[in-house]
């Protein structure tokens, strides 16, 4: 056996990834007096590294065990209970019992309350995403029509989940192909930025300056490819494995940090544009607004009209925002 790999269990290290993706939940999506059958896929896989922990030099798992802090025995599932940290020592107890009958009546219903614009919803309220499919062929025309309607007109459906005993606050919006379900935070979870982070303004910022920001921006326009972006630590940490793997000897080389230069705005600018225009930059990027000539639709920047119509919206959201 290779120096350096303990060998605990007959399947590959790689194991962990997700089989055939199977659905979580199953109940009906409900808008007025139309019931369909659905079922809840999970939309993204979890591909991070999971590590047990061992005692060095053994082939021993560590385990963590529950035990009492005052005396260090240890204390069985059946003898624990919750408590509320009310802040100097004192704790409200809670029994199961008691947690249960605040928990949320159970429900096989996504019940629909709002069609909303998707414009309106900042991307911060989003949380997890999912795809809602029809469940059994009585399913499948309802299902294509409130997607297709949706799509045409431009809405997104709000509505309430109940999952594991735990209430979601829901947005379902019609993809390419399915209804995609994201879970959301309720709006006394989000954080207002401006109570929170010390933001600066633009006053100091001059014409100049906001002219070369923006001849920045538009150099490094692209369309957007999920492909072109990989996890890098991910890929390092899955070559270290596989050569450990293999018997071959590691040897770590940590890179030197580079100074941290103080730079003048402007010839920042400058400089990251010259980069932009050089051939190896262009060529990592695709050409979005090249695309867009040859398909015969404009470019995002030339519909201000639709913009403005927008922003009333947008900005009653970002006070009802502040306000929590």
């Amino acid at each position: 056996m290779p120096n350096g790999c303990i060998k605990v269990v007959d399947h590959p290290w790689a194991g962990n990834l997700l089989g055939v993706p199977r659905t979580i939940w199953k109940g009906a999506l409900s808008f007025g007096l139309v019931n369909i059958p659905v079922g809840l896929y999970p939309a993204t896989s979890d591909k991070s590294i999971h590590f047990n922990q061992f005692e060095e030099g053994t082939s021993d798992r560590i385990r963590y065990k529950k035990v009492n802090e005052r005396t260090g025995d240890e204390v069985q599932q059946d003898r624990i209970v919750r408590g509320f940290d009310l802040g100097g020592g004192e704790y409200v107890i809670l029994s199961e019992e008691e947690l249960e009958s605040a928990e949320p009546k159970k429900s096989r219903q996504v019940e629909i309350s709002d069609f909303v614009e998707q414009a309106d919803i900042d991307p911060v309220y989003f949380r997890s995403s999912y795809y809602l499919a029809p469940e059994g062929a009585g399913a499948d025309k309802a299902y294509a029509l409130l997607r297709q309607a949706m799509a045409d007109s431009g809405r997104v459906a709000i509505a309430t989940l109940v999952m594991r005993n735990k209430e979601y606050l829901v947005a379902i919006r019609p993809d390419d192909e399915v209804l995609a379900l994201h879970t959301m935070y309720f709006s006394d979870e989000v954080r207002s930025p401006g109570r929170d982070i010390t933001v600066p303004d633009t006053e100091d910022v001059t014409d100049r300056e906001l002219s070369m920001a923006q001849l920045l921006i538009e150099s490094m326009e692209s369309d957007w490819d999920p492909e072109r972006y990989h996890d890098t630590h991910r890929q390092k940490v899955e070559a270290l494995i596989e050569e450990k793997r293999s018997g071959h000897e590691i040897v770590l080389q940590a890179e030197p940090e580079a100074p941290a230069k103080v730079v003048d705005l402007m010839e920042a600018l400058n400089a990251s544009i010259a980069a932009a225009a050089r051939p190896e930059g262009r060529s990592a990027r695709s050409k979005p607004a090249a695309k867009r000539a040859a398909s015969g639709r404009a470019a995002p920047a030339k519909k201000p009209a639709k913009k403005a119509a927008k922003q009333p919206a947008r900005t009653k959201t970002v006070a009802r925002r502040k306000a929590s």
